[in-house]
């Protein structure tokens, strides 16, 4: 499969996950929440790389990608509290563009920190995205 696939199928799955938290957070704490589903990712993460065979390769990890993968859980993790706060006191359809607002925030960041191309194409579509977001918001 190429990465549209797994990049629709992550769409997929992100949408179940907002309509899922937003039934499952009733009545339970935003944190203790985040902690729950982060334990689920983590067995399911590491169920995968045993199952796959692919734990072998963390004697391969260098420092620096140790230093961003971990900088990147903490960002997730952030992001996972903030996400679940937003959505127990909020709206789903409200909360959810918002959050996907994060689309064009790291397409800014690609091209500021990785130096990625900047086309017309990714200037229209980070337009549109914004314009959207703030549709639905109102």
């Amino acid at each position: 499969m190429n990465w549209f696939v797994f990049a629709l199928l992550s769409a997929v799955f992100a949408a179940l996950t907002s309509i899922f938290a937003k039934i499952g957070i009733e009545n339970v704490d935003s944190n203790l929440a985040t902690a729950i589903r982060t334990i689920v990712v983590v067995v399911l993460a590491w169920g995968i790389v045993f199952a796959t065979g692919k734990q072998t390769g963390i004697s391969n990890i260098t420092a620096k990608s140790w230093l961003f993968l971990v900088l990147s859980g903490l960002m997730t993790g952030l992001s996972w509290m903030c996400y679940y706060h937003a959505l127990q006191i909020g709206e789903a359809s409200k909360v959810v563009p918002v959050d996907k607002f994060s689309v064009v925030i790291s397409m800014v960041l690609a091209f500021v920190i990785l130096k990625e191309k900047i086309t017309l194409q990714t200037i229209l579509g980070g337009l549109l995205i914004t314009a959207g977001t703030f549709v639905l918001i109102l």
